[in-house]
């Protein structure tokens, strides 16, 4: 689906009416995905390298919330919206908007009041006037903040690149990373491929590496089809494994889905079982690796191929020993068909 077909309509998503609504949920995402790197790193579903990876993408993520907590703060007009898909995230177009904005920041600026004359209109309505000020000067100075502080580089786009570095790994010789925020989700996965290289210098080859990742690997299909594609496309590049990270659904009160997790919570938030603060997170890792080898084309032109296994999916659930305890109570099955008992986090 093309993106720029993909309109955003009153079904799609629902809004956060209040700046109170707006900085309870960008404190609760944040604590979550706090929470979610030190328990990866605990419970070893990363490896050294990949966490490392996995902060720097959980970083622009957390900044991109960040830069709409300071836009929406003070809009009476435009509310941020949380996608009704199973995601608990804001939607995606939400994050398309931020670079479109930062783009033209300096024709944004241009129609806002100077910081100095904004300054003291400040000063004399509290300390001369002793009023408050207005909803719409709040609104001049969060945006001011929003277009001089906020940097469009590092705001979570659709799709990030990460680098290509050594490793001994899966008995690999490099490791690549990049992320994507897949529009029909509507959540962000991290991907990892582990492979050797068969030409001189890995510098050489790199851009093309980047092209074919953009190209094949910027959406979530099946595993073996990305690993094939990549194999396909790069012949100097011998895949040895792909490891794909599902970053959610984020289960809170905010969500607007049906996943059960989400339901469980919000239904005994409203009954008193749970507090406001209660969430969870889900997060499923699918895998494929070589277990051989296949000739592909011509006579005069056959490629090597990897014959790929496709590993089961496992999925994991963090979440507070409250909120655990009351699944285990309610959905017991749910939480048995999960890979692992489910990782106990902090609270917010």
């Amino acid at each position: 689906m093309s993106l720029e077909n993909y309109i955003v309509t009153p079904l799609d998503s629902a809004v956060l009416d209040s700046k109170e609504q707006y900085a309870f949920y960008f404190k609760m995402v944040k604590h979550a995905f706090n929470q979610l790197i030190e328990s990866l790193h605990k419970n070893s579903i990363c490896n050294e390298k990949e966490l490392v990876f996995f902060k720097q993408y959980n970083e622009l993520l957390i900044y991109s919330l960040e830069a709409l907590r300071v836009k929406y703060l003070f809009d009476e007009e435009d509310k941020m919206k949380i996608d009704l898909t199973e995601s608990g995230f804001p939607n995606y177009m939400e994050l398309r908007y931020l670079v479109n904005d930062l783009s033209l920041k300096n024709d944004y600026l241009k129609k806002l009041p100077k910081v100095f004359d904004l300054k003291q209109e400040f000063l004399e309505t509290l300390f001369r006037d002793k009023e408050e000020v207005s909803k719409v000067k709040l609104h001049q100075a969060a945006s001011i903040i929003y277009y001089t502080t906020i940097d469009k580089k590092y705001i979570f786009k659709r799709f990030v690149q990460g680098k290509i570095i050594s490793t001994t790994a899966y008995d690999s010789e490099y490791l690549v990373s990049w992320s994507f925020y897949d529009i029909t989700y509507n959540r962000p996965f991290i991907c990892f491929l582990y492979f050797d290289y068969t030409g001189k210098h890995i510098e050489d080859y790199k851009q093309e590496i980047y092209d074919v990742l953009r190209i094949a690997a910027d959406r979530s299909i099946n595993m073996d089809t990305i690993a094939y594609l990549i194999d396909k496309k790069l012949p100097k590049v011998h895949p040895k494994r792909l490891k794909k990270i599902d970053l959610g659904p984020l289960h809170t009160i905010f969500a607007k889905d049906e996943h059960v997790f989400t339901h469980t919570i919000i239904d005994n938030i409203a009954k008193k079982n749970l507090d406001l603060e209660s969430y969870a997170i889900s997060l499923s890792v699918d895998e494929v690796f070589t277990k051989g080898t296949f000739k592909e084309g011509s006579f005069l032109n056959k490629q090597t191929l990897q014959i790929w296994e496709v590993l089961k999916p496992a999925n994991y659930l963090f979440t507070s020993h409250k909120v655990l305890q009351l699944f285990y109570n309610k959905i017991p099955e749910i939480i048995n068909e999960l890979s692992e008992v489910p990782f106990v986090i902090k609270e917010v």
